[in-house]
C-alpha cells in the first residue's frame, strides 16, 4: 500500500456494476441521503436478458425502494402453472398465489428485465451512473492522514478512489475475487432463454407452462398480452458451447434438438422470438458453504447480488434476492459515517445475508437437479421421486423462500 495525497478527490462510496443489485443499492442509499457513484461497464442501462420472474420477496423489496408501483400494473399476476411430463402425458398443477398479511393476493409476475432496470435507474440523478466504466483491478492506498482508500483501476486506465466500495459486478465479479470468494462452479447444465412477441396478441392462458422430457426441461409464460417469455434447461454438451451468442445458431439448435416433443403452441412461441432477446448460458453457482463462511467483506468493501451469491435460476430467485440485498445493505449502512462504522455496517450486512443466500443457492440447485433428472444410475429413481412427490409435496414447501420479507428502509430522519 502506497501513500497518496489527501488532496486528491476521493468518492465517499462507489458501487461497481449497474445491474439489478447495483442500481437498487444506489436507490436505497439515496433514499437514506447517502450519495454514491455507480460504475457500469455498458454504455447505457443494460440490455442483456429478456425477462425475469419476480416473486413476492422481490416485490416487497421494490416497494421498500419506492419502485414497485411503477411496474406492478403492467404485468400479470401468475396464479397457477402446469407441469406436463411428455413421456406419459401426465399434467400436474401448481398454485403460486398466497394471501398477504392484509389479505391481498401475493404471487410472482414475469417482468421485462430492461423495464425493471429502467424503473430503478429513473430514481437516480444522471450523474450518479458512469457508463463505459469496466473495473480491471482493485488495490488499497493509505492517505497522509493514515486513512485507507480503495483504488479502482478501470480498463481504460482511469483510476477512481473511494472510501467504501460495494461490488455488484455479477457472476465473475472482480470485487468478489479480490475479497477471496471462490470462483463460481459450473452446474453442468445450460439454458436458452428468449422473448416472443405477438403484435396481434398471443391468446395464451395466463399461467406458467412447463414440459419435462428426458434430460430437458422447457417452459413458457405470458408476460403481458403481447409478449411471452420462454426457456429451456438441459445438460451442457460441447456442441452447445459452439453456438456462442449467435441468435441464428441458438434458435436453429433449440428447434432441432430441444423442443421436438413439446406442444405446437410452444414451438410457435419459439418461432416468434426476437433475435436480440435470445441467449445461451451455462448455469453456474457459488458453493453455498463458501457464501456461508467465505470472506464477503474486507474493511469497507463488500459484495451484493450475483457477485455475492450466483445461483442457478431453477427457482427464479437470483434477481429477487439481489433486491433484498439492496434493502438490507442500505439499512445496515444508514447510520454509518466513519470508516469504522462503515466497516462494521458491512460486516453486519454480510452476517445477515449469509444464511439466506446459502440456503437459496442450495434449494435452487436441488430443485434443478431433481427436475432435470438427467441420465445416470439415479435418473430413473429421480424421475419417479420428481413425478410422484416433488411437485406435490416438496416444491410447494421450497417456494416458501419467496415469502421472505427483507423489511423496509428507515426514514432519513431515523437514519
Amino acid at each position: 500500500m502506497a501513500a497518496t495525497s489527501a488532496a486528491e478527490k476521493v468518492e465517499e462510496l462507489v458501487i461497481v456494476g449497474g445491474g439489478i443489485a447495483g442500481l437498487a443499492t444506489a436507490v436505497a442509499l439515496q433514499r437514506l441521503g447517502k450519495r454514491c457513484l455507480v460504475l457500469e461497464r455498458w454504455h447505457e442501462v443494460r440490455q442483456s436478458g429478456a425477462a425475469l420472474t419476480l416473486f413476492p420477496n422481490a416485490w416487497r423489496a421494490l416497494d421498500a425502494l419506492g419502485v414497485g408501483h411503477k411496474l406492478r400494473p403492467h404485468y400479470y399476476l401468475l396464479r397457477t402453472g402446469t407441469i406436463t411430463n411428455l413421456a406419459n402425458g401426465v399434467t400436474q398443477h401448481q398454485s403460486f398465489v398466497s394471501k398477504g398479511a392484509s389479505g391481498e393476493e401475493m404471487g410472482p409476475r414475469v417482468v421485462h428485465r430492461k423495464a425493471l432496470l429502467e424503473a430503478i435507474a429513473e430514481e437516480l440523478p444522471p450523474e450518479c451512473i458512469r457508463f463505459s466504466s469496466k473495473l480491471s483491478s482493485i488495490t488499497t492506498e493509505v492517505l497522509n492522514d493514515s486513512s485507507t482508500v480503495v483504488v479502482l483501476t478501470l480498463e481504460d486506465g482511469d483510476i477512481i478512489k473511494a472510501k467504501a466500495v460495494i461490488g455488484c459486478d455479477g457472476v465473475h465479479s472482480v470485487v468478489a475475487q479480490w475479497l477471496g470468494l471462490s470462483p463460481p462452479r459450473n452446474s453442468s447444465r445450460s439454458a436458452v432463454r428468449g422473448l416472443a412477441v405477438f403484435p396481434e396478441g398471443h391468446g395464451l392462458k395466463l399461467q406458467g407452462h412447463q414440459f419435462l422430457s428426458p434430460g430437458v426441461r422447457t417452459g413458457f409464460v405470458p408476460v403481458n398480452k403481447n409478449d411471452v417469455y420462454w426457456f429451456t434447461a438441459q445438460r451442457t454438451t460441447p456442441k452447445m458451447n459452439e453456438m456462442g451468442r449467435d441468435p441464428e445458431l441458438i434458435l436453429k439448435w433449440t428447434l432441432e434438438e430441444l423442443v421436438g416433443d413439446v406442444p405446437e403452441e410452444f414451438k410457435e412461441v419459439v418461432l416468434r422470438t426476437t433475435p436480440e432477446s435470445l441467449s445461451y448460458a451455462q448455469l453456474t453457482y457459488r458453493a453455498p458453504w463458501n457464501v456461508f463462511i467465505g470472506r464477503a467483506q474486507r474493511g469497507c468493501v463488500t459484495v451484493a447480488g450475483d457477485a455475492m451469491h450466483p445461483t442457478t435460476p431453477d427457482l427464479g430467485q437470483g434477481g429477487c434476492i439481489s433486491l433484498e440485498d439492496a434493502v438490507v445493505l442500505a439499512r445496515c449502512l444508514a447510520r454509518a459515517c466513519t470508516a469504522k462504522e462503515m466497516e462494521d455496517a458491512m460486516a453486519q450486512y454480510v452476517g445477515e445475508r449469509r444464511a439466506r443466500a446459502a440456503w437459496v443457492i442450495t434449494v435452487s440447485f436441488f430443485s434443478g437437479f431433481v427436475q432435470q433428472a438427467s441420465g445416470g444410475l439415479w435418473a430413473g429413481p429421480m424421475r419417479l421421486f420428481r413425478d410422484l412427490l416433488f411437485y406435490r409435496l416438496i416444491f410447494p414447501m421450497i417456494l416458501g423462500i419467496a415469502r421472505y420479507d427483507c423489511g423496509r428502509l428507515p426514514e432519513p430522519s431515523e437514519a
